[in-house]
């Protein structure tokens, strides 16, 4: 084989591809043909993602195979001189053994859990390839398609949204005590612990399996032992303080509650800004922050609607989800509106 020009992994797309496969993306940006002939970048993606021991927890089997017959087809295709281009060996390798590896039915599998891992390259410190890229690794139910049912055990775009607000606004979370409430994954509260310096991060849900799944999370992301983070149990519409307790959380303050998708059914709008009302109540200098995304423009005006029936502000203050060919990630779908809204209490005249 030849080698063409020095190749950038950036200008390549190979950084890109890479990412958008841990997050196990269903459309990925294959690098272009100039690149995919070239030895270098078969190597690189090899090396990367398609190794054995490669990845600590890589994708499922049946999505490895998947894009990696795709790769070696794009690979094939954009070879015009077979005696000076190639298809990788270790490549082929690799897709030989996953052809001989049984795989789950598709029914089976669609009930799995899946490692995902979403990248946070604004994060990164270094451009050095040896050192760890800024990501977070989750178990998910990736094949949970609306919001109905138990939504927690996936991440939803608005969580992903959220996420890069905050770490373009970190002061929202360095050295203060966070509440997230609908945790989900966890996704934020492991996104704050882990790379924004909080004082606690406490990841709460008011479903007694999703609170069950967080310390499996918090384990994928290095913070078993952390004092950083931990999980609760929150059931919105039910009050914090109980009659045998004299104080919620042991009395300690919480200084910003963060909620993500938490907006997606009208039923439970005011058992939420029942909680959001008492939170304010105790601390009444809490920052709010709600991530809501819009599938139903009615819904979200029920939301709008009890907020201000319980004189309750919400001010946009979120930028506008970029255009998916300017993610560079996490990936997510940038047809449907996320809002970001601060949420802080009328002052009484």
């Amino acid at each position: 084989m030849v080698l063409d020009t020095p190749v950038s992994t950036d200008t390549a797309g190979i950084g890109r591809f890479c990412r958008q496969y841990l997050q196990l993306e269903s459309d990925l940006d294959y690098p272009p043909p100039v690149h995919l002939r070239d030895a270098r970048v078969q190597d690189i993606l090899y090396r990367r993602i398609f190794a054995d021991g490669a990845l600590p927890y890589p994708p499922p089997r049946r999505y490895q195979l998947r894009v990696l017959k795709e790769l070696v087809s794009r690979v094939e295709s954009s070879i015009e001189d077979w005696d000076l281009y190639g298809v990788s060996e270790d490549l082929m390798a690799a897709l030989s053994h996953l052809l001989a590896f049984p795989l789950p039915s598709e029914a089976v599998a669609v009930q799995q859990k899946s490692y995902v891992t979403y990248s946070l390259p604004a994060l990164d410190q270094s451009n050095n390839l040896d050192s760890p890229p800024a990501q977070i690794t989750l178990l998910e139910f990736r094949h949970l398609i609306s919001a109905a049912g138990t939504t927690g055990l996936r991440t939803w775009e608005a969580a992903l949204h959220l996420g890069k607000f905050l770490c373009a606004n970190p002061s929202f979370i360095r050295g203060r005590r966070i509440l997230e409430l609908g945790a989900g994954t966890g996704y934020l509260s492991i996104l704050c612990a882990k790379f924004l310096a909080p004082t606690l991060a406490i990841a709460s849900d008011g479903s007694d399996d999703v609170v069950a799944n967080l310390p499996e999370n918090f384990f994928l992301n290095g913070l078993q032992e952390s004092g950083l983070i931990r999980e609760m149990d929150v059931k919105w519409g039910h009050a914090l303080v109980g009659t045998e307790d004299e104080h919620w959380n042991g009395g300690r303050p919480i200084d910003t509650v963060l909620g993500a998708d938490v907006t997606y059914d009208k039923s439970v709008i005011p058992s939420l800004i029942g909680t959001m009302e008492e939170l304010v109540g105790m601390f009444p200098k809490v920052t709010i922050l709600i991530a809501a995304t819009e599938r139903s423009r009615q819904t979200f005006d029920v939301f709008l609607g009890v907020c201000e029936e319980r004189r309750l502000n919400v001010e946009d203050i979120g930028p506008k989800i970029p255009r998916r060919q300017d993610q560079e990630g996490p990936f997510y779908n940038d047809h449907v509106p996320i809002r970001i809204c601060r949420i802080t209490k009328s002052v009484e005249l």
